[in-house]
């Protein structure tokens, strides 16, 4: 298993920045490898990614949702497995911070290789810099 963790600090209050975060659909606007996310129920969530044009589908499980202050999840079924946690940390009434923490399984030598040089890091830095860019800008962001 490899791992991910990734902090920021964003310019809203913690309901803004979790409210935002867990409007899944809104994924592929900031997440660049995320093409469609579906939400199936309360607790699951149907995702179609794109990496290197190498499409994956997989279904997540929300176990553990706290408002304002975490969404944990872990994936069930499909081709790729991982889990994960963001939580949200209020530094001051307006500011926030997101740290997203995610356990995954490399799938094929591709992506060993490319997690052996921190494209997964990387990735998920990026990610939440258009998180932040989005969040700010009031449902805003550049394009992922």
């Amino acid at each position: 298993m490899s791992q991910v963790k990734v902090s920021i600090e964003v310019d809203v209050p913690v309901t803004t920045a979790y409210n935002q975060w867990t409007r899944f659909e809104s994924y592929p606007q900031f997440m660049a490898d995320v093409e469609r996310i579906e939400q199936r129920s309360d607790t699951l969530t149907h995702w179609v990614t794109n990496v290197e044009g190498v499409e994956r589908q997989f279904d997540a499980e929300i176990t553990e949702q706290v408002p304002d202050h975490k969404v944990a999840w872990v994936t069930v079924g499909g081709e790729t497995e991982q889990s994960g946690l963001v939580t949200f940390r209020p530094i001051d009434p307006a500011r926030t911070e997101v740290t997203l923490m995610m356990d995954f399984d490399p799938d094929g030598m591709a992506d060993s290789i490319g997690d052996k040089h921190g494209f997964a890091d990387q990735r998920a830095k990026g990610d939440m810099q258009r998180f932040k860019h989005l969040v700010e800008d009031g449902g805003t962001a550049p394009d992922a």
